[in-house]
């Protein structure tokens, strides 16, 4: 197994700890947001380590669509190139925890109904959109039966 490098970040190395340590019983609301929020464990495209990012928990047909917002900012999150180079991931939501592949997603019709859904569980994604001039990358999840 590769070596885990923390986020660089403050508050996004702390919210993966605390989620991480409770096994997913606190810090499962992405900061001061109270919308709840997964952990994706992925693999980074330059040096083959594990990393962790916590994402806004959106869910569509019992996939998780993954939004590279960044707040808006000029370039995608550096999760987002480790997903099209490795696209097999971990994801944990709460106390649950899955191996899943991930899909960047291309096709005009369904990115416009992920989108809608993405901003319909956290507004603020359309304000993220309009603040760059990139698409926000979208990726979603391989579908899975859940109970």
């Amino acid at each position: 197994m590769s070596d885990y490098i923390p986020p660089t970040e403050n508050w996004v190395r702390e919210q993966v700890e605390l989620y991480e340590s409770s096994g997913g019983t606190k810090g499962a609301t992405l900061m001061d947001t109270g919308m709840p929020c997964i952990i994706v464990t992925h693999v980074g495209k330059k040096t083959g380590a594990v990393r962790k990012i916590p994402l806004m928990t959106v869910m569509v047909d019992n996939c998780y669509v993954l939004v590279g917002s960044k707040g808006g900012a000029p370039k995608s999150p550096s999760w987002v190139h480790n997903l099209r180079a490795n696209p097999d991931v971990e994801i944990r939501d709460q106390t649950e925890v899955f191996k899943t592949r991930v899909r960047e997603v291309t096709d005009d019709k369904e990115r416009v109904r992920l989108w809608d859904a993405s901003v319909k569980a956290f507004p603020p994604y359309n304000d993220y959109q309009e603040k760059t001039s990139r698409i926000i990358p979208l990726f979603i999840t391989e579908p899975r039966d859940r109970d």
